[in-house]
């Protein structure tokens, strides 16, 4: 079960870079020289390019996980745990690429009430 368990994790952290590069990257088009001159549906045909792999691993992942695929997870948990992975890896992409973007304590009292809602979720 832990086997099942660290792969689901693991593709949906991958599945996350991938969703979050194709949601937010484009934003950062405009400091490229050759992407700043693209229009619109170019951009969009890029992020749904990029989004393949999201699916590439989260597809994999949802099916793992499901406890009735014989994976640790319920629904509920499953989708816990991606948005507790999205916002993780939002946090790191937005500091790092958005310098502009800072990280304040609203931030973190938010995802405080984030771990809260996982310890919640997971409650029997």
């Amino acid at each position: 079960m832990f086997t099942k368990s660290l792969s689901t994790i693991t593709l949906l952290l991958f599945s996350n870079i991938f969703m979050t590069l194709a949601w937010y990257g484009h934003l950062k088009f405009k400091d490229m020289k050759w992407f700043s001159q693209l229009g619109l549906p170019m951009i969009i045909l890029i992020s749904w390019g990029i989004a393949l792999f999201e699916y590439c691993f989260q597809v994999p992942a949802n099916r793992i996980g499901y406890i009735e695929n014989g994976g640790p997870f319920n629904l509920w948990q499953l989708k816990v745990i991606q948005e507790v992975i999205t916002l993780l890896v939002f946090t790191i992409f937005t500091t790092v690429v958005f310098r502009n973007e800072s990280f304040r304590l609203n931030h973190l009292i938010g995802f405080l009430f984030l771990i809260l809602a996982v310890y919640f979720i997971f409650k029997k």
